[in-house]
């Protein structure tokens, strides 16, 4: 970064702490009545559209549009706020106590899952075989995963046989590939506390190249279960984990790829200093979270 850049990067991180106010409140404003209003259309399009009624896909379109203009007018306006040296350290405080809530409840989102998943290894499925339950299925065994028709999910033989998704080879893949982007995205950050904003994105588009790249091997993946491995979401108490985990997963991954991705274009704009910068922070969080959870899921749903 140049010598001027750095100066009035300097100039600006002095000016927000010297300047702004005690504590920034916004003017009215319709962004949030509108995400409301467009996260309602998403939920009855979709409620309707899985019940059968045709009309619920255009309502659910209608929403996500609705609600992706919203926040995309709303991040502009607190992004110019941001700029405009209207937050000062107590913003500050306040947005990453925000993130850290936010993060909190993403923790007890997946814990849910995870619990579920144990509680269905180690009590449900062995309970439905125990002399209690005998009557009720006679045939049934506590075999984990029910690979095939009859033996877990299914004693009535709805469930059509499937194969398991093993750790080799694409698991591991991914797993490469989300822990080499939290070094990336590191490196980005030690490289912006030092100013050196050019080596700083470079690492940014590497970690959103990483980020895609995890998406792209997991599509490919869920082909893979789908049509060679019989692998579906009806396909028992396996099938039905197996993707609620490591789907939700691949959501957040592309959730933290958008957040890296608009951090990235906002520092080839110029924001950002080594003094200010939770925006950068902010996603890093998040990002770190998603490989932990990740690590997570390639043990549990993976390898046990």
């Amino acid at each position: 970064m140049s010598a001027a850049a750095a100066t009035q990067g300097t100039t600006h991180a002095q000016g927000v702490k010297g300047n702004a106010p005690y504590y920034f409140i916004p003017e009215p404003s319709r962004f949030p009545a509108m995400t409301a209003l467009g996260l309602f259309f998403v939920i009855l399009g979709a409620g309707q559209w899985v019940n059968g009624h045709g009309w619920g896909a255009y309502s659910l379109v209608f929403g996500l549009a609705l609600w992706a203009f919203t926040m995309q007018q709303w991040f502009r306006k607190a992004i110019s706020e941001s700029e405009g040296g209207l937050y000062s350290d107590r913003i500050d405080v306040s947005f990453r106590w925000s993130m850290s809530w936010f993060i909190f409840s993403e923790v007890m989102f997946f814990g849910a899952f995870f619990s579920a998943l144990y509680w269905t290894r180690l009590h449900s499925v062995p309970n439905l075989a125990s002399l209690e339950n005998a009557l009720l299925w006679p045939d049934f065994k506590a075999i984990w995963p029910s690979v095939q028709a009859g033996i877990t999910a299914s004693p009535a033989g709805v469930v059509e046989p499937f194969s398991t998704v093993g750790p080799f080879w694409l698991p591991t893949i991914n797993t490469a590939l989300l822990l080499t982007s939290g070094v990336t995205l590191t490196l980005a950050h030690h490289a912006l506390l030092a100013g050196q904003r050019a080596r700083t994105i470079t690492f940014m588009w590497i970690t959103v190249l990483l980020g895609a790249t995890f998406m792209g091997v997991q599509a490919y993946e869920y082909m893979h279960a789908y049509s060679d491995l019989n692998l579906k979401l009806s396909s028992g108490v396996y099938g039905s984990t197996f993707y609620m985990l490591t789907g939700f997963h691949g959501f957040h991954v592309f959730v933290g790829m958008l957040m890296l991705l608009f951090i990235t274009i906002r520092l080839m704009k110029g924001h950002f200093t080594t003094e200010r910068h939770f925006g950068f922070e902010g996603a890093a969080w998040y990002w770190h979270f998603v490989d932990v959870v990740w690590l997570g899921l390639y043990v549990v749903v993976y390898w046990l």
